[in-house]
């Protein structure tokens, strides 16, 4: 008999103390993050496919590549063109894939896929991922390796919807720790200018700013540390009312950060995802932030979720 399977895959729960979550097999997503019953990332039923990329791992590039063209060692490469109404190849390779299972232990889960050749991708990488639950909330680390004969250029992102617990989206302020916008065009969200600083307008979240009423599918860059962080962690926010809500800090290298307000989140209406960047959409034309991998070589980073 065969063992039936939602179509996420299978569930890989996490505990520590009253902090719970649940990873996927398929796209190794954050399915669920909560702690002592109030959630911290949106959620969605194990037997739908993520909505909106709730969750998922964008690797080996985050964000869109125009047209899904590129070029790899000057030879052009085409992409599936998985986002076909802007005719953009978009978040990578391994939305869809099984992740292999590699460790679980009570409060960790670690899953490893490849990235393997293939039209538009020549070139292979190994990834990992490993989800940790202590007393300070959830880490999330994840590796990449170059098994190849030649230099790999990626990028990588994550794709959560982190929410204040039970507080209303628009309800809540989002606080980024960034110092740029990246304008795009309005057909196909590309970039279409250089970076521009921010200025204290209707995109400038720097020092917080109420969800109500904002529409965003929009790149941040220059998301770096406070000066005086004893950690040197990149830091968003999103706040309730009361002054509650969870942090989503990630490393200097994710310098880079996408937000997307949606409408229609099952179940939840108006919700939004902060999504950490190694680099900005189209990076694989543009060439900026991209990370190059030599032969053997392995590149780690690290962000999380922390409820305050």
């Amino acid at each position: 008999m065969h063992e039936s399977l939602p179509a996420t895959g299978r569930q890989y729960e996490i505990a520590f103390g009253d902090a719970r979550a649940v990873v996927t097999e398929v796209g190794a997503a954050l399915r669920a993050f909560e702690v002592g019953g109030v959630p911290y990332v949106e959620t969605y039923d194990a037997d739908r496919l993520p909505p909106g990329a709730a969750g998922a791992v964008l690797v080996p590039w985050p964000n869109r590549v125009g047209g899904g063209r590129w070029r790899l060692d000057g030879k052009p490469q085409q992409l599936a063109l998985t986002e076909p109404a802007r005719h953009n190849a978009i978040h990578g390779l391994l939305r869809h894939t099984a992740w292999t299972l590699m460790e679980h232990s009570g409060s960790a889960v670690v899953l490893r896929a490849m990235v393997c050749a293939q039209p538009g991708w020549p070139v292979p990488l190994l990834t990992s991922i490993r989800y940790s639950l202590d007393e300070r909330g959830l880490t999330v680390a994840h590796t990449v390796e170059n098994p190849g004969a030649r230099p790999v250029p990626f990028g990588l992102g994550v794709h959560p919807y982190p929410r204040a617990g039970h507080a209303e989206t628009d309800e809540c302020a989002l606080r980024l720790a960034a110092a740029t916008v990246l304008p795009v065009d309005a057909e196909r969200l590309l970039p279409a200018r250089p970076p521009r600083a921010l200025a204290g307008d209707e995109v400038d979240f720097r020092t917080g700013r109420r969800l109500a009423g904002v529409l965003l599918d929009t790149a941040f860059g220059g998301a770096a540390p406070a000066p005086d962080d004893p950690e040197q962690l990149v830091r968003h926010r999103l706040t309730d009312p009361a002054g509650h809500g969870v942090e989503l800090w990630a490393e200097p290298v994710f310098r880079w950060v996408q937000v997307y307000t949606a409408d229609d989140f099952p179940g939840r209406g108006r919700a939004v995802a902060i999504e950490p960047m190694t680099c900005p959409p189209d990076a694989l034309n543009s060439g900026t932030d991209l990370i190059v991998l030599r032969p053997a070589e392995t590149w780690h980073a690290t962000w999380g979720l922390r409820p305050f």
